[in-house]
């Protein structure tokens, strides 16, 4: 029975690529915090990984092994709004501390996502060496 990287990295290789997607989005919304008329933007991080997110689209594949979906890098039009606890007078919907915490988790994820990649990996390579 042959084992797949799809098989075997399981769904952590799409997720790190979506958190860092979803860092750069809050990253902004964080730079923007004093501008005015600025709308806080974020990903539906499940819908993306779902595949039901308009920011996916499906690549065509030459080979079996290549990964079939892909995150549009026009995404930015397809953001969604976060809806303010409480809108600033200047029309700005950025809310530092909770842009704050949801970096910090999602830095958190991107972290536990590559650690599991990589305990993956190096479980791989110890299987193809063999022990020694």
């Amino acid at each position: 029975m042959a084992i797949t990287f799809d098989k075997a990295l399981g769904i952590h290789q799409q997720a790190i690529q979506v958190r860092a997607d979803r860092a750069e989005v809050l990253a902004n919304n964080i730079a923007n915090a004093d501008t005015p008329n600025y709308q806080s933007r974020d990903l539906d991080f499940k819908a993306i990984l779902n595949g039901e997110s308009k920011n996916v689209m499906r690549a065509s594949t030459t080979n079996t092994k290549h990964v079939s979906t892909v995150i549009h890098p026009d995404f930015a039009a397809d953001l969604m709004y976060r809806v303010p606890t409480q809108p600033a007078v200047d029309g700005n919907t950025v809310d530092v501390q909770e842009e704050m915490a949801e970096f910090g988790q999602n830095s958190l994820s991107y972290q536990a996502s590559f650690e599991f990649l990589n305990r993956k990996f190096k479980g791989l390579k110890h299987a193809i060496k063999g022990s020694s």
